[in-house]
């Protein structure tokens, strides 16, 4: 059985407190009846990972499923599976990789840009409503450090998961 790893630094209060405030908009936006709340609104029937997967694609060049399962930190199988779902649904299409004609890429059909465009304007739309009482220059010195913050925790993720993958 490994070893687990030794105890961290305990973490400074603002980070804690970050960590506090991140993992209270994490809950807020994964509750079920909030997900079906924003499906019924935008009028598309899928489930949260069809919808993170549909959100991935829309946002990148077209990929493999592998890719996609990578970039959501989730088994290739759970990808596929997913992918399936929305290719029978019509949000997506497979196409040939162009870097290699056996492989296929996973791009959005009309349907699915369609269907990403309402997601993005129902959750919007709540979001402007949520922070109506904000002064646009207060969401832009928001958004910055967000951005940041975000490429961080990617950039953190991509380091550590290069490192679990250094053979000992």
């Amino acid at each position: 059985m490994p070893t687990p790893p030794p105890p961290a630094d305990p973490a400074s209060p603002e980070v804690a407190e970050i960590e506090r405030a991140l993992s209270r908009i994490a809950y807020l936006g994964t509750r079920a009846r909030q997900h079906d709340r924003l499906m019924a609104l935008a009028g598309v029937p899928l489930d949260r990972a069809a919808v993170a997967l549909l959100r991935q694609i829309a946002d990148t060049e077209p990929l493999r499923p592998g890719e996609l399962a990578h970039r959501l930190g989730v088994e290739a199988s759970h990808a596929t599976r997913t992918v399936q779902q929305l290719h029978q649904a019509g949000y997506v299409r497979r196409v040939p990789d162009p870097d290699d004609r056996r492989a296929q890429r996973i791009e959005l059909t009309t349907e699915g840009r369609q269907a990403i465009s309402r997601i993005r304007e129902v959750a919007a739309q709540g979001m402007r409503l949520a922070l109506a009482d904000w002064k646009p220059g207060e969401l832009r010195q928001l958004a910055a450090p967000f951005h940041r913050m975000v490429d961080d925790f990617v950039a953190y993720a991509a380091d550590e998961e290069a490192e679990q993958q250094v053979p000992a």
